[in-house]
């Protein structure tokens, strides 16, 4: 039952860790990512859908994103969607394809997206430290209805804190990877 518990608890740590790699990937860095609107919204006959699954995405140069949409009447649509969407980009068009310029990040805007990182890891530490609480809480329930002994309640305490130290660790470094990325340049 213990060994349940834990195990849980480390898979919800994991898919919360998987949720920041992948929300990360989506802030600007000043070069051209396919990531930074592979996930946006287009209205694609009245369905939101994500624009990988209606174009090809591809970063010929570091400072240009491509979008080949896979029917030439999209065009309108996406260019409407990158231009709703908070990335500040202007799409170009000739008709077959979308090209997106990414300019250079002033100082300003690395230091606000810094922030945005630090408050996207802090809301990861937070999910991961709910994990752990709803886990002890699930612990304490088992100790009362003895399914567990008290020394195998503190155990998988302690256990539980180990692997959230780990995660909070790994985000820390995920975190610091893209300040670094941001601050490059």
């Amino acid at each position: 039952m213990l060994k349940e518990v834990i195990s849980e608890t480390r898979d919800k740590m994991t898919i919360t860790l998987n949720i920041l790699t992948e929300d990360l990937r989506g802030i600007r860095t000043g070069r051209a990512s396919p990531a930074l609107v592979e996930r946006l919204l287009v209205e694609y006959y009245g369905t939101p859908t994500p624009l990988n699954q209606l174009a090809t995405i591809a970063a010929p140069e570091p400072r240009l994103l491509t979008i080949r949409p896979w029917e030439a009447n999209l065009i309108g649509a996406i260019e409407k969607a990158i231009l709703k969407s908070d990335l500040g980009l202007t799409p170009t068009n000739d008709g077959k394809i979308i090209r997106l310029s990414i300019p250079r990040l002033s100082e300003e805007r690395r230091e606000e997206l810094v922030r945005v990182v630090h408050k996207r890891l802090e809301e990861a530490k937070v999910a991961v430290r709910n994990a752990r609480r709803d886990a002890i809480d699930d612990l304490k329930e088992l100790q009362d209805e003895k399914i567990i002994t008290e020394d195998e309640f503190y155990e998988g305490r302690d256990r539980l804190q180990e692997i959230t130290d780990d995660f909070i660790a790994k985000i820390d470094e995920i975190g610091a990877r893209k300040v670094e990325e941001i601050r490059q340049v």
